[in-house]
């Protein structure tokens, strides 16, 4: 691996407060695993509780807009949300909730290197390291506002441009 997994887990927000002994830690339980593009690593609405970080390379974020509409709209075209790259971390919400995911995550670059991190095991590290684990879930905390916050700004940029579009009758 290019960077070692300390450094690229020092690099992402929810491990950036950590001691080099916490970060440590947490390489222990992390499985490094490198994809090539195009590589679907989670599906949409299926079950996994597994966090990634991003060590180099990106990944795509997909839903399916036909889930909230009718049976038949299901094949509907996948639409890209956005791409992820380097220190970015995603999996989080059914790290912590253990639901369905809420998205698809397509690899968008040859040799996409991930350090997988199952929760069980990050949950016994946290309950087994207080200070540890607080710091950690804090982190998360921080790092899910943050993206409900984006997700709130683009549904109402979204609200705005269709009600433009409806008050202009097209």
């Amino acid at each position: 691996m290019q960077h070692s997994v300390t450094s690229i887990l020092s690099l992402t927000d929810i491990f950036d407060t950590l001691t080099p002994i916490q970060l440590e830690l947490i390489a222990s339980i992390c499985v490094f695993e490198e994809y090539a593009k195009g590589h679907i690593l989670l599906r949409e609405n299926e079950e996994s509780d597994e966090l990634y970080v991003i060590g180099s390379g990106g990944v795509e974020i997909l839903i399916n807009p036909g889930v909230v509409g009718d049976t038949k709209d299901l094949a509907m075209k996948a639409i890209t949300l956005t791409e992820l790259r380097q220190g970015q971390v995603f999996g989080e919400v059914a790290l912590v909730d253990q639901g369905l995911r809420s998205a698809t995550v397509r690899v968008s670059q040859n040799g996409t290197q991930l350090l997988r991190i199952a929760r069980e095991r990050l949950m016994l590290l946290c309950d087994t390291y207080p200070e540890l684990g607080y710091r950690i879930m804090k982190n998360l905390a921080a790092d899910l506002a943050f993206k409900i916050r984006n997700t709130d700004l683009t549904i109402r940029q979204y609200q705005l441009l269709l009600s433009k579009t409806n008050s202009a009758g097209i």
